[in-house]
């Protein structure tokens, strides 16, 4: 499990939005598409709305869906950490929220995704979030 969770729209009041990530293609694997447009309804919601996690840390993330003409929605996507307005976030806490969010998003992706993959390519590029746990045996 990785103690990401969906939730509804926070109060923005008094918060702003801070950049984490971004991908523009994530109509490279329509799989992913299909994820997204499950667990955030966007078949109703289109770009009306972010989607909202929680993190482990606490932390709340705003996924911020992008459309291009042409192209099935969604064909990207840009996460946000939700941090309160004059307040800096910490980068081991956005590193670690943020392999959460990706292992979160294979987990329920599926198919030949696995955790256990992500992990081997984290300790691979030395990732901080990753490289100092030791390796699960499945």
């Amino acid at each position: 499990m990785t103690g990401v969770a969906v939730v509804k729209k926070p109060n923005l009041a008094g918060k702003r939005l801070a950049f984490a990530l971004a991908e523009d293609r994530i109509g490279h694997y329509p799989e992913f598409r299909d994820y997204f447009r499950r667990t955030f309804d966007l078949d109703r919601v289109g770009l009306a709305e972010p989607g909202f996690v929680t993190a482990p840390s606490g932390l709340c993330y705003a996924l911020v869906f992008i459309g291009r003409s042409g192209e099935p929605f969604p064909s990207g996507l840009e996460l946000y950490a939700v941090v309160d307005a004059l307040e800096p976030i910490d980068d081991g806490v956005l590193d670690t929220d943020l392999w959460a969010i990706l292992g979160w998003m294979i987990e329920g992706v599926g198919g030949p995704w696995t955790r256990r993959d992500l992990e081997a390519t984290g300790r691979l590029y030395r990732i901080p979030a990753v490289a100092d746990a030791p390796e699960k045996v499945v």
